[in-house]
């Protein structure tokens, strides 16, 4: 079956915008696994000093070279902070200083606490991440972007631990602040927490992404800014996010799932622009991130979310009260 090339895009229907493009394409076999592959022999190392010719396969390679001498002197990585929190899990990227993921749990009885408010949080520094590797306070301060919860606060009103843990900046990235984390992505995460009114249990995947956009010269290239001095933090051009709507009372091997999937461009978005122009399969996700979503979820055990619910956002007035960063 020839290649077939498939073009996604996820725009904002703001002035200015950038159309992000995915390319998808499926191939019927892998090179790996053809039988021309299988049936070519493994090339030879060239001859050593002593003449003799030593084959990949060959044990006595083992005792020429020791590769994994290097880890005598420390594992290079790339390592990835994994956080247990009470409400949320999380995946820390050392390179971009933003998390890889954050998956948090949230059902209409953790919705109705009243233990945390967001008032007696404070944005605090990670310290279980090396500081070398740190997103600091200092990095946003004059930055122009706002520090952008990826679990939500408002998902953890059941307790005051639990509010306070979504303020690590472990748990954040650089958005823009008017017309898409003040707004647009607020609607959208007031979205997730109203699915809890159709299913009896709503997990949700939430996470950062860095795609290409088209150069003057035809070119695809993926370029985004980094802000804190010296430059520390990435600032995404998009973000993710995946939701998962269970009607049993824990996730079960034989029953099926509603599952969507968005990915919004980090940038003004007019409140009147339609969830569903964001909606896109989950495999774009996965293809844009390098992470693997629901591999354990067949395809018939998948069902649409928004054949399900009425994918819209619903335009709120947020009070505008951010707590203040830890001081030193």
């Amino acid at each position: 079956m020839a290649k077939a090339t498939f073009l996604i895009a996820a725009a904002s229907a703001s002035a200015g915008a950038a159309i992000t493009a995915f390319f998808m394409g499926r191939r019927t076999s892998s090179p790996t696994s053809s039988p021309a592959a299988a049936s070519t022999p493994l090339p030879k190392i060239p001859p050593a000093e002593d003449g003799a010719r030593i084959t990949r396969a060959d044990p006595i390679a083992k005792s020429i070279v020791d590769p994994s001498g290097w880890f005598s002197y420390g594992a290079p990585g790339p390592v990835n902070d994994l956080a247990t929190r009470t409400a949320f899990f999380s995946v820390y990227d050392r390179r971009t200083r933003n998390p890889a993921w954050v998956a948090e749990h949230i059902t209409a009885e953790s919705l109705t606490g009243s233990k945390g408010d967001r008032k007696n949080s404070v944005f605090v520094e990670d310290p279980a991440v090396p500081e070398k590797f740190r997103a600091r306070l200092k990095d946003y301060f004059r930055s122009g972007y706002d520090r952008g919860h990826m679990a939500p606060a408002a998902d953890a009103k059941f307790d005051q631990k639990a509010m306070d843990e979504t303020f690590y900046l472990t748990n954040m990235c650089p958005q823009v602040g008017e017309g898409f984390n003040r707004d647009y992505w607020a609607h959208f995460e007031d979205f997730c927490r109203r699915l809890t009114s159709k299913y009896r249990s709503v997990r949700v995947i939430t996470g950062p992404l860095y795609l290409p956009k088209l150069d003057v010269d035809g070119k695809y290239r993926v370029t985004y800014e980094v802000i804190g001095s010296p430059p520390n933090v990435a600032v995404p051009t998009h973000f993710y996010k995946i939701i998962v709507g269970e009607s049993a009372a824990t996730p079960s091997p034989n029953a099926s799932v509603a599952i969507g999937a968005f990915v919004l461009p980090n940038a003004r978005i007019d409140n009147k622009t339609p969830l569903t122009e964001f909606a896109v399969p989950v495999e774009v996700i996965e293809r844009a991130s390098g992470l693997d979503f629901l591999s354990l979820v067949p395809t018939e055990r998948r069902r649409s979310l928004c054949r399900e619910v009425n994918c819209s956002i619903v335009v709120r007035e947020f009070p505008p009260r951010p707590p203040k960063a830890a001081t030193k």
